[in-house]
């Protein structure tokens, strides 16, 4: 049995105009089982809400702090917390 949780990860680096929110999206859908949202904040940053499998969760996390991205991580900060719901999908905000 999987261990549902909420992702909360703050992305900052050269990740505004460089297609980030796509491609996270489309991370999260390849990966499945996920709900959620990525949005450009006015700092700069992208903040990424996913809800649902741990594992799931973990690889998307994964893939944020990786080399596959688009533009330049220059890092990732994540709380984990119990899903709240309310998600259709994985949207861009």
């Amino acid at each position: 049995m999987s261990d549902e949780v909420r992702l909360v990860a703050w992305v900052r680096g050269q990740v505004q105009g460089v297609g980030f929110r796509w491609f996270t999206r489309a991370r999260a859908l390849e990966l499945g089982d996920m709900s959620g949202f990525a949005l450009n904040l006015a700092d700069g940053r992208v903040q990424v809400v996913a809800e649902g499998p741990r594992e799931r969760c973990e690889g998307l996390l994964d893939w944020l702090r990786g080399d596959d991205t688009p533009g330049r991580v220059d890092g990732v900060t994540e709380i984990w917390d119990t899903p709240r719901g309310g998600y259709d999908g994985f949207a861009i905000r």
